[in-house]
């Protein structure tokens, strides 16, 4: 038995060691943004750190705790000179973390009193395939936009420089959330990405839906009473936002007809539940004919 043992455990040893030693390189922290609704963003910088879309690191903060480490999307795009992951406060980490970074706190904060992080990573995920595809569709759910967080700031950074070289021609985009608070720290990504399509008169490359899945009475007579405005009452975008759940069967239908013959890529981060509905649609409207549409359907859950 040990003979069997053995090789994998030295395999072990070696990766706990090589992840040791990465997590001991120096972290610096050079801005913290407080964002609505009790969401930090951390910007970063490491020495030799290099990523691709979609990617994740584990975060430790001695300061709060010696021994946790803690999953994060990274939030930025691999063109900027600096990392960065976006952390809502949803518990007793979290809240040390926001009260280590001085985010309780009204004054402005020095960097050398900001706590030291530890970064393991980064580690891939499906969603580094975005740009393997001519047509996407990425469905985020609440807090799992994240990921595509860094996928639209690529895109953005790519079609600054040089859109002719990019593979992916259309995006379809679609967020649902439960509440109007978590909309706010990405809506300014969102307008900034209508903005540079709209100059570049390719405003049909990025198609977005947000979809609002919980509102109060008082909400709802609110955004009925704005609804003709010319921007999103809650967004400030173009684009409406929808409210309750889209219908999937209809969306992939709609998508299918307007590229036929193509391989669609259909990225995911979100809970379980949401994951088979998607994966079911993608085999469902798929063709057998190897010529036809196909839905080629990846997935992140939290």
């Amino acid at each position: 038995t040990w003979k069997w043992v053995v090789g994998p455990m030295f395999l072990y040893l070696c990766e706990r060691l090589v992840r040791f030693w990465r997590s001991q390189q120096k972290v610096i922290i050079t801005k913290v943004v407080i964002h609505p609704f009790k969401t930090i963003e951390l910007q970063m910088m490491k020495k030799g750190f290099k990523m691709e879309v979609g990617q994740y690191i584990f975060v430790k903060c001695p300061a709060v705790s010696k021994l946790e480490w803690h999953p994060f999307t990274l939030t930025s795009a691999p063109e900027e000179d600096y990392f960065s992951i976006h952390v809502r406060i949803v518990g007793d980490w979290t809240e040390g973390l926001f009260n280590a970074c001085g985010c309780d706190k009204q004054e402005f904060q020095e960097a050398w009193k900001l706590p030291k992080i530890a970064v393991d990573g980064p580690f891939g995920t499906a969603s580094e395939d975005v740009f393997s595809y001519e047509t996407v569709m990425l469905v985020g759910a609440g807090i799992g936009v994240t990921p595509f967080a860094s996928v639209l700031k690529s895109v953005w950074y790519k079609y600054c420089h040089d859109a002719t070289n990019l593979k992916l021609k259309k995006i379809y985009f679609y967020w649902l959330c439960r509440d109007t608070h978590a909309f706010e720290w990405f809506a300014d990504l969102l307008q900034s990405l209508e903005a540079q399509m709209q100059e570049r008169n390719n405003a049909e490359f990025l198609s977005y839906n947000i979809y609002l899945t919980g509102w109060d009475e008082t909400q709802a007579t609110h955004f009925v009473v704005h609804h003709e405005e010319e921007k999103d009452v809650i967004t400030g975008l173009k684009q409406k936002t929808l409210y309750g759940r889209p219908n999937w069967e209809n969306e992939f239908k709609t998508i299918a007809g307007k590229h036929p013959g193509s391989r669609i890529g259909v990225f995911l981060c979100g809970p379980e539940g949401l994951a088979d509905t998607l994966n079911k649609q993608s085999i469902s409207n798929s063709e057998a004919d190897p010529r036809g549409v196909h839905f080629i359907f990846n997935k992140e859950n939290f």
